[in-house]
């Protein structure tokens, strides 16, 4: 029987940038929780190596797509000789600050390691999913979660479960485009999560994405109308938050036609590990 495995969204509930790295990477903190939507990825083992993808994303080389690349590399790390065809459903959008690639290659790593037998830890997945991107463990580590170094230092975080209204301004921001600007706050004092929870949420990233993008601006500006709203991560998607499906729903129902969007829950525990617990 041909599974299912999830992929979902994530949001920053928070994002903070504490300093540059000599690396050129960024020191933050950033809260990280799962939306109960997302692309489906399936999976049928091949008794070769190939890897293939059966549905590839326009404009993306199949050797460059995360999910390809994921897969490699856990043929490597665990020494497998197996292989796949993938084949995706993609609804999250590119550029959109939802995680959409590192969602893609945490579920190929975590699917793979479960139908290949390579017994592979959740930390020996986190290990190679980190260099795949900063967001990868989160994803396989499957729980919401406050993040500090570049987003793989995680420890357990039980925000409220709240119900989202996800919009996307229409524009791609690549990250190192927000990364890389000079005006950046980048100092932000690190500080406890206790202290975080307590204080108003917000994104250092958010100033630089609602100057440089006028659709961001104001997408953000009509959502304040009706409930707090910013953006997530690098952007470009912006999300409110309300207490009920209801009221999010009300609100993306007088939404005007430039703006796209959908309603979601925010789940503590990601829809990909109730799958894993179920096949296990």
């Amino acid at each position: 029987m041909m599974v299912d495995w999830p992929s979902p969204a994530k949001l920053n509930l928070f994002l903070y940038i504490n300093g540059r790295r000599p690396d050129g990477y960024h020191d933050l903190q950033t809260l990280f929780q799962f939306l109960d939507y997302g692309d489906t990825l399936n999976f049928a083992p091949r008794q070769d190596n190939q890897i293939i993808l059966l549905t590839p994303i326009d404009g993306v080389p199949n050797e460059q797509n995360l999910i390809v690349r994921a897969a490699r590399m856990l043929q490597q790390f665990s020494n497998c000789h197996l292989g796949a065809d993938i084949s995706i459903t993609k609804i999250l959008p590119m550029g959109g600050g939802l995680g959409g690639g590192s969602s893609n290659a945490a579920t190929v790593l975590v699917a793979l390691n479960h139908l290949w037998k390579c017994g592979l830890t959740i930390d020996q997945l986190c290990k190679i999913g980190l260099t795949l991107g900063a967001d990868v463990p989160v994803f396989i580590y499957g729980h919401a979660a406050f993040a500090e170094g570049v987003g793989e230092k995680l420890q357990p975080a039980q925000p409220k479960e709240k119900w989202y209204l996800v919009a996307h301004p229409g524009v791609h921001i690549p990250t190192p485009f927000i990364f890389n600007d000079p005006d950046l706050v980048r100092n932000t004092p690190k500080r406890t999560l206790t202290t975080l929870l307590a204080s108003p949420f917000l994104n250092d990233c958010e100033p630089i994405a609602r100057k440089r993008f006028p659709e961001v601006e104001q997408l953000i500006s009509w959502l304040l109308e009706y409930a707090p709203s910013r953006l997530t991560g690098t952007g470009a998607c912006v999300f409110s938050e309300f207490d009920t499906q209801a009221a999010a729903v009300d609100v993306l129902k007088q939404a005007p036609e430039w703006l796209h969007g959908f309603v979601a829950q925010g789940v503590n525990t990601s829809p990909l590990q109730a799958v894993l617990s179920r096949q296990e």
